[in-house]
């Protein structure tokens, strides 16, 4: 357990989704905000999905209101900034108690999801796409 800038102590995890970066601090003990960047949730994110995706290792552990989190994420859109940051929170709920690791594992929140942009290849316009194809 390492302490935080407020100097109160915190559990860590790292989350990543497609080309975003998340650094949790969950804060055992806490009142149940949700810091991203420094801006609250409702601010950072204006979907309700987002919200919700990136709350949901809270609901299935039942740690939603117990717990405090100051996330930095950085790179990608919103949608892989969201999942990075619910990857993140899986792990560090880890930390706190062994015990949720069937449950997290279940919900498929531990597993990094390895989808990524495909490169771009040499003949071709992008990934897949060719040239536009002309008989004469």
């Amino acid at each position: 357990m390492a302490t935080y800038k407020s100097k109160r102590p915190y559990m860590y995890g790292t989350g990543r989704r497609k080309s975003s970066i998340a650094r949790v601090h969950l804060i055992p003990n806490g009142t149940g905000a949700v810091t991203i960047n420094g801006r609250d949730i409702d601010d950072y994110f204006g979907l309700d999905t987002l919200k919700l995706i990136v709350r949901q290792p809270l609901v299935a552990t039942n740690t939603l209101g117990k717990v405090d989190i100051e996330a930095t994420v950085s790179g990608g859109g919103v949608s892989g900034q969201a999942g990075a940051v619910r990857h993140g929170i899986a792990r560090a709920l880890l930390l706190v108690d062994e015990s949720f690791r069937p449950i997290l594992k279940e919900a498929g929140l531990l597993t990094r999801d390895p989808r990524m942009k495909e490169r771009k290849k040499y003949g071709l316009k992008a990934a897949r796409r060719a040239p536009q194809f002309s008989k004469r």
